[in-house]
């Protein structure tokens, strides 16, 4: 039996030339800026406008998006991984706004006739504008047999995904002095979403109270901690309390050692290595606080890729 394994993600621009292109791919996305006409023209007018802002931020973290390599990582050992028990498998890399495209995935898998194409996004929380938007896109393209496609819609409260954030933490919480280690506020900060999005259905945010809900039953409620939103674009409400003010608020409270984890990501990228570590690095450091670590992304865990594994073998022992 020939397998596909499609990897999805929201891709990166892999230069600082490529910031506007890859702004103009994500606001042509009709599942996250649904325009009834002139999408394109939005697109281009607000690409170029936000693109100079982007593009410093880029420029600050080594001039690229290190989503794409991750993502080649986390493919490739997935790929071994999985080669234990299927000799015949592929695995690959499905980006939503950058190279390698979607549209291209779907021909090269077309074109190898497999048996059974699994979709797996690497988003662990189902919402219309990541995985929905990554699952359209495949459909949109895929002319082939529809009863050989297996979508992995989320894996938010899986085993092996809750061991690998746990992992991190507590990697995390050696780069504390010893001293305050019981004091350490555990913040997880998720992407925000619009609210109107949430009262559509959208369960993305409930997918993430639960997985912070499991994460700290796992460690047995080792330390206080908080749930915040990050990224909020345009003048509409989002999902709060915001990760800026979360850290404002735990100041004012005189709690000064915050471990910050990024919850909705699994590996880092512009939204963790500059929002995170640089523009709210300078918001604790302005109110006072005094170790502010933000956890590294699950990356190349060996227990994350674990947790994809089982969720690819779970798929394909469906009848």
């Amino acid at each position: 039996m020939k397998i596909a394994v499609v990897l999805f993600n929201l891709g990166g621009p892999d230069s600082v030339e490529s910031v506007e292109p890859f702004l103009y791919n994500l606001f042509c996305d009709p599942d996250i800026f649904n325009l009834p006409f002139g999408q394109k023209l939005f697109a281009k007018l607000i690409s170029s406008r936000r693109a100079p802002k982007v593009a410093g931020e880029y420029k600050l973290i080594g001039g690229k998006s290190p989503i794409n390599e991750w993502t080649e990582k986390q493919r490739s050992m997935l790929e071994i991984n999985l080669h234990k028990d299927y000799k015949s498998l592929d695995v690959y890399t499905a980006m939503r706004y950058w190279n390698p495209l979607t549209a291209n995935i779907v021909d090269k898998v077309e074109s190898k006739n497999y048996d059974k194409i699994i979709l797996l996004p690497l988003y662990p929380h189902y919402s219309i504008t990541t995985t929905g938007s990554s699952f359209n896109e495949w459909n949109r393209h895929y002319k082939g047999d529809k009863s050989k496609l297996f979508f992995v819609n989320d894996y938010y409260i899986n085993q092996k995904y809750l061991e690998a954030i746990n992992q991190r933490i507590d990697e995390t919480i050696l780069r504390f002095p010893e001293k305050v280690e019981s004091e350490i506020q555990i913040v997880f900060s998720a992407h925000g979403t619009p609210v109107s999005l949430v009262k559509k259905g959208d369960p993305y945010s409930n997918h993430i109270k639960q997985t912070v809900e499991a994460v700290m039953k796992f460690r047995k409620h080792s330390h206080n901690h908080h749930l915040c939103f990050q990224s909020k674009v345009g003048p509409m409400k989002w999902l709060e309390p915001a990760t800026a003010k979360m850290i404002e608020e735990l100041a004012s409270q005189n709690k000064k050692n915050l471990l910050i984890v990024p919850i909705s990501f699994v590996s880092d990228h512009v939204e963790t290595l500059f929002e995170l570590d640089i523009e709210y690095r300078h918001v604790a450091e302005k109110v006072g606080i005094e170790n502010y670590i933000v956890m590294k992304g699950l990356n190349d865990s060996d227990l994350f890729i674990e947790a994809l594994s089982n969720l690819v073998k779970e798929k394909l022992n469906e009848q």
